[in-house]
């Protein structure tokens, strides 16, 4: 299992985990969760990845728990530093992805592309081949 974590799990963790359930088409399963999670999913978040053909109708924000941490085979962060739990023989990466809050939809389209790219990366190390769009 693929857990995003950022600080809200409004924005950043919301829009990797819907790309990575869109990319990786049921082959993977993914969670996302943040360490004070915000009261909804960032609008231009979830407008942005409505143009590309993806829905956040299903997320609501979670908070970030170390019962979750520790399911995780995978843990991407995003912003959490230290409130992430460490367990060991899990692999985590880091990803240093700006924060969309209070940005302009064109730095949202921006940051969410990045998180495009990165998530095909780690599919691709995965060796999850992603879906067709």
């Amino acid at each position: 299992m693929v857990l995003y974590a950022c600080v809200h799990n409004s924005g950043r963790s919301v829009a990797a985990k819907v790309i990575t359930e869109h990319l990786g088409a049921g082959l993977v399963e993914v969670r996302s969760a943040g360490s004070e999670p915000g009261p909804s999913i960032n609008a231009d978040v979830a407008a942005v990845l409505a143009e590309m053909g993806m829905a956040t109708d299903a997320e609501t924000p979670k908070l970030l728990t170390r019962e979750l941490v520790g399911t995780a085979d995978v843990v991407v962060t995003m912003g959490c530093g230290e409130t992430c739990p460490i367990f060991p023989g899990k692999r985590y990466l880091d990803w240093p992805v700006d924060d969309p809050a209070g940005q302009d939809r064109d730095t949202v389209r921006r940051i969410v592309l990045d998180i495009d790219q990165r998530v095909r990366t780690l599919l691709a190390g995965l060796g999850i081949e992603p879906a067709s769009e």
